[in-house]
């Protein structure tokens, strides 16, 4: 068990792809019911949990436009997927006895109770994880944008945003062997280097003039979330 760390109310992104873990698309319950187990550990240290969703593994709205399709439908069409994942994944994390409420940005009160500071307030202060869907609620914006806005609002201590990789490198790991990872990189050379695309460079730039803390690291290394919530060296941490 984690005892209380470093920071004691984070926001969580998590992609749609990883949502999808081995599948060609749609939710793998069995990686979202791993997920759970991690965060079962750092809720139960104390510590609250806001998680913004991505929605990839249904809809991506930069894919979609073209063909017919508009930018602001396509844009809303990858809004409602992740409004589809936020709903699963609650559900999945209940049943894993992890307490979760699931929240949209979008008024869709049929389905999902509509994203208020006051109701996600009272959420955390009853211990339960809020999910948030529908992005930032608005077309062109992505949910690395709106994960680090609604962190913002929260007041969420730090962004900890969870890859395929275990950090920040200076080149594409995948392709280049010698890409060396970065502990630490700021905000401006996060900005400048065109290698570094493992976050929306928009959502740096809104970090950056808030001073708001990014931590990117590997999702399915065990306990990764338990020890960065407690201030251990994970990943990458993006500061001034």
């Amino acid at each position: 068990m984690y005892t209380v760390g470093m920071y004691t109310r984070i926001l969580l992104k998590l992609s749609g792809e990883q949502l999808q873990g081995n599948l060609a698309g749609g939710i793998d319950a069995e990686r979202v019911k791993w997920i759970a187990d991690q965060l079962r550990m750092v809720v139960a240290a104390g510590t609250q949990v806001v998680v913004v969703v991505g929605g990839g593994n249904y809809a991506r709205g930069s894919q979609l436009a073209g063909n017919g399709i508009g930018q602001v439908t396509a844009h809303n069409t990858g809004m409602l997927a992740t409004i589809m994942n936020a709903s699963v994944v609650a559900d999945i994390f209940n049943a894993e006895h992890v307490p979760t409420v699931a929240l949209s940005s979008i008024e869709v009160n049929q389905f999902v109770d509509q994203y208020t500071h006051r109701r996600a307030e009272h959420h955390l202060g009853k211990g339960r994880v809020v999910i948030i869907g529908g992005g930032i609620g608005r077309p062109f914006l992505t949910t690395d944008t709106a994960a680090v806005n609604l962190a913002l609002e929260m007041d969420c201590e730090v962004v900890i945003k969870t890859t395929k990789v275990d950090g920040v490198y200076n080149a594409d790991p995948n392709k280049d062997p010698t890409a060396r990872k970065y502990d630490h990189i700021s905000y401006q050379e996060a900005l400048n280097n065109p290698n570094v695309t493992v976050m929306d460079k928009a959502a740096i730039g809104l970090a950056m003039e808030e001073d708001k803390p990014v931590i990117i690291c590997d999702l399915l290394t065990d306990g990764n979330i338990g020890r960065a919530v407690a201030g251990e060296q994970i990943g990458t941490l993006i500061t001034l």
